[in-house]
């Protein structure tokens, strides 16, 4: 049975977030609040469907999801942009690939313990982020 996901999650900790939304083409500005931010997560999960809610003081994003089923993803509120993605499982860790402007665009998310982690990827920059459960 894959990993259980469901549940509220709070930015701990985040390592090359800068460097993630450089390779994206974010704007200076946008780049200094967004290292500021603690965002918090809110992850649905009924099965292989999924909603994440990712809230902040700045912005926010909203993804729905089934696994294994592409879908347009709309990033705006990130870098803007529309790309197709889709989400799979490897293991227990949800495996989301973007296609579109960018290259080797997607994310990873997992659970060690009390924690959730998220790797972002895009043209050769790789972001962690760790949220502690709430």
């Amino acid at each position: 049975m894959p990993a259980d996901f469901n549940g509220t999650w709070n930015l701990v900790r985040s390592e090359n977030f800068e460097g993630y939304m450089l390779a994206l083409g974010i704007d200076f500005a946008t780049r200094m609040i967004a290292k500021m931010l603690k965002p918090q997560k809110v992850v649905k999960q009924e099965g292989d469907s999924f909603t994440i809610s990712t809230t902040s003081t700045f912005r926010n994003y909203f993804v729905q999801f089934t696994i294994g089923e592409e879908f347009e993803e709309d990033n705006k509120g990130l870098d803007n942009r529309k790309c197709k993605s889709v989400v799979t499982w490897d293991n227990d860790k949800l495996v989301c690939v973007q296609t579109g402007e960018k290259k080797n665009r997607g994310w990873t998310h997992w659970i060690e313990g009390d924690e959730l982690y998220l790797e972002l990827r895009c043209e050769g920059e790789v972001s962690t982020q760790v949220f502690k459960r709430a």
